[in-house]
C-alpha cells in the first residue's frame, strides 16, 4: 500500500500506481536514464499502461502517457477516467505539454492526474489545472 493517502485519492489509485511503477521499470531510456510509467483507468474499468521509449533522434522519443494512450486505443477503450504517472527522482514528474494535450483528447477536464515517484504519491491536479483554457474536441 501507498503510505500517503490524501482524501481525494480514489479506490483505484493503488492498482494504477502499482501498474505505472512496474511498467516504468521496462522503460527504454538509455540516454536520459529518466524512467517514466503511466497507467490510465478507462471507462470500461480497464487499465492501460505505458512507459517512455527514447530514440537516438530525440524528437522521436515517445512519452509514457502517449504509450499508455496507444495501448488504451488498441484494447478498444476511448475514454480516460483517471491517470497515474510515476517518474524518476525526487521532484514532481508531471505530464509534458504534449502529453497534457494528448490526455485532453480522451479525458474530461475534471480527470484526476496523480503525479508520483517510485517512493509514492506526490500531488494530484485535474487536467484543467494542468492545461487551463485548453483546446479540445468540442472546440471543433
Amino acid at each position: 500500500m501507498i503510505s500517503i493517502e490524501p482524501p481525494f485519492i480514489s479506490e483505484n489509485f493503488d492498482k494504477l500506481y502499482i501498474a505505472a511503477k512496474e511498467v516504468r521499470l521496462r522503460a527504454y531510456a538509455p540516454y536520459s536514464k529518466f524512467l517514466v510509467g503511466a497507467a490510465l483507468l478507462t471507462e470500461k474499468n480497464n487499465i492501460a499502461f505505458g512507459c517512455n521509449v527514447e530514440n537516438a533522434a530525440y524528437p522521436q522519443t515517445q512519452c509514457a502517457e502517449a504509450s499508455a494512450i496507444g495501448n488504451m486505443i488498441s484494447q478498444g477503450d476511448r475514454f480516460i477516467v483517471e491517470v497515474v504517472v510515476v517518474g524518476s527522482g525526487k521532484l514532481l514528474c508531471s505530464p509534458c505539454g504534449g502529453c497534457r494535450q494528448r490526455l485532453r483528447e480522451f479525458a474530461p477536464l475534471s480527470t484526476s492526474i496523480h503525479m508520483c515517484n517510485e517512493n509514492g504519491y506526490q500531488k494530484t491536479l485535474t487536467l484543467e489545472e494542468l492545461l487551463p483554457e485548453s483546446f479540445g474536441p468540442e472546440n471543433l
